[in-house]
């Protein structure tokens, strides 16, 4: 099992379901963003979240995550009702997220960076400037996850100054320190240059199969490569699900989704 594999995970069998959500509803004012939102998502799965502009892609994700409060229904980690906890406790929990805009430590080097989230994982984050022999196993442990994505040759390379696609992979790497169980990626390769956004997914495509990701994409050519599964929020709501060659072949998709793109 690598570093940054998922602990506890015989408490949660293949096949059982990593996080679900229940009746979820919000509004903001008379407008509602979530409606009656019901999605599972098993061990290991690689989901996709898309739908067209509006669609309440990045609020479901805000509200799994405990930045917005859901008006109605309950959202479940590994069996356990974490409707009412902070942000802050569901990633104690093991639930991660990325953002659409990169929140980095622009002066530190990536090693420096992932460091800094595992030592703050384990509790020991006062203890980070302190000599590196205090920290020899948080490092090394920092080391694995950014070689795993590919950023074990950029590691003292301040933050700042690596190519934006390398930001974003760092950004995931620093989800990982967290270890997590679930990983919610809101449009991961958004700015990166497109001959650059599959790189980014093969990294998460060979993450832990223990790990669950749900991501938000708006490239068809990424969604259909790497999902498993697909979700298509539409207004809001759930309007349907399904392999990628069941929505590539669904006519209703086609038109509240692409046919809504092509309009504008």
């Amino acid at each position: 099992m690598t570093a940054y594999a998922l602990e506890g995970q015989d408490a949660i069998a293949k096949g059982a379901t990593a996080l679900s959500t229940k009746g979820l509803q919000k509004a903001f004012g008379s407008l509602p963003v979530a409606r009656d939102i019901a999605i599972d998502l098993p061990v290991g799965a690689r989901y996709a979240l898309i739908g067209p502009n509006g669609a309440g892609k990045t609020t479901l994700i805000n509200l799994i995550t405990g930045l917005q409060q859901p008006d109605a229904g309950a959202i479940t980690l590994g069996g356990e009702d974490i409707t009412a906890l902070a942000p802050q406790d569901r990633v104690k929990r093991g639930l991660a997220r990325t953002f659409q805009i990169n929140t980095l430590f622009a002066g530190l080097n990536p090693l420096e960076a992932v460091t800094l989230a595992v030592c703050e994982r384990r509790g020991i984050a006062n203890r980070f400037w302190q000599n590196i022999a205090v920290n020899k196993d948080a490092i090394e442990e920092a080391y694995g996850i950014l070689e795993k994505l590919k950023l074990g040759d950029v590691c003292y390379q301040t933050t700042r100054e690596l190519p934006y696609g390398r930001q974003r992979l760092l950004e995931i790497a620093l989800a990982l320190a967290t270890q997590p169980k679930v990983l919610l990626l809101d449009e991961p390769a958004a700015g990166v240059p497109q001959e650059e956004s599959g790189d980014i997914f093969e990294v998460v495509a060979g993450l832990s199969d223990d790990l669950t990701v749900l991501f938000i994409e708006h490239d068809m050519h990424i969604v259909f490569r790497f999902a498993t599964r697909i979700i298509v929020l539409v207004a809001g709501a759930v309007f349907t699900q399904g392999t990628p060659a069941e929505i590539a072949a669904d006519p209703g998709v086609r038109e509240v989704y692409l046919g809504k793109r092509h309009h504008g």
